[in-house]
């Protein structure tokens, strides 16, 4: 998986937050083999810094880290909070999430194009979480976006892929472009599906860190993102409506003698 300029070997990209303890979090995220890790700054804030000891757990983990705008529902706020985001964790990655309501999660789409210009002329590389809209991405592209993360459901859902659809015409219409589903999966399938689009990669948190066993899960998620993607690189058969024999006709017995 590629993103701006870089090469990653898991196209898996895991949260880091809800886990039922730190110890679980750091097997979950090594069970899953991913490559990059997203993480909120209010991780990292509060009294007397009380998120040190878990940015310290992220550090040791020697992956890539992405910083995120989460909870940001201004233009505003997810710009000062990705500046923030940049001085803490030292990098210029940010995923950057504007969302409309508390309710839903959705992105609000203006805003968030608007952020992204503002934060690419600033010298950052955007990450944004957007809806499957193909004139909302091209805005996205056009202000300089190299990656889009499209969602397949309501963050926290574990729906699925609502428009399939949608994130198909998706990647026809930006066949160069790095695409990541984030948010709403809920099962290893739903990963499988997203590969099966064409898909680069997925970003979820709540699916494996609320699971029942947290490093299974997470497991589970590594192995469906290899075979969904195995079976894109394939080229599969086209789904027809009326049954097809497997079996050749040559050869086969003829019995009109008798």
């Amino acid at each position: 998986m590629k993103i701006y300029g870089q090469t990653f070997a898991s196209r898996l990209m895991l949260g880091t937050s809800l886990y039922p303890s730190p110890k679980i979090m750091t097997e979950a995220i090594k069970a899953s083999g991913a490559s990059i890790v997203t993480v909120s700054l209010r991780r990292e804030s509060g009294v007397e810094r009380a998120g040190q000891g878990f940015w310290t757990l992220i550090r040791e983990l020697g992956l890539t880290v992405l910083p995120n705008t989460a909870g940001c529902h201004s233009v505003k706020e997810a710009v000062t909070t990705a500046h923030m985001a940049r001085e803490v964790f030292g990098t210029n990655w940010i995923k950057l999430e504007v969302v409309r309501d508390a309710e839903t999660l959705q992105p609000e789409v203006y805003g968030l194009v608007e952020a992204a210009r503002i934060l690419i002329a600033e010298g950052f590389k955007v990450l944004p979480y957007t809806v499957e809209d193909l004139s909302v991405a091209d805005k996205l592209v056009e202000a300089g976006c190299q990656v889009l993360m499209p969602w397949g459901a309501p963050i926290g859902s574990g729906l699925g892929l609502n428009n399939r659809y949608g994130l198909k015409q998706m990647r026809a219409h930006f066949p160069q472009q790095t695409l990541i589903v984030d948010a709403g999966l809920g099962l290893p399938s739903h990963a499988v599906a997203a590969m099966e689009l064409g898909f680069d990669g997925v970003l979820l948190n709540t699916a494996v860190a609320k699971a029942g066993d947290p490093v299974v899960m997470a497991k589970g998620f590594a192995l469906a993102l290899e075979a969904g993607r195995l079976a894109y690189e394939a080229d599969p058969m086209e789904a027809r409506d009326m049954a097809a024999p497997s079996t050749p006709m040559l050869g086969q017995a003829s019995l009109g003698g008798l």
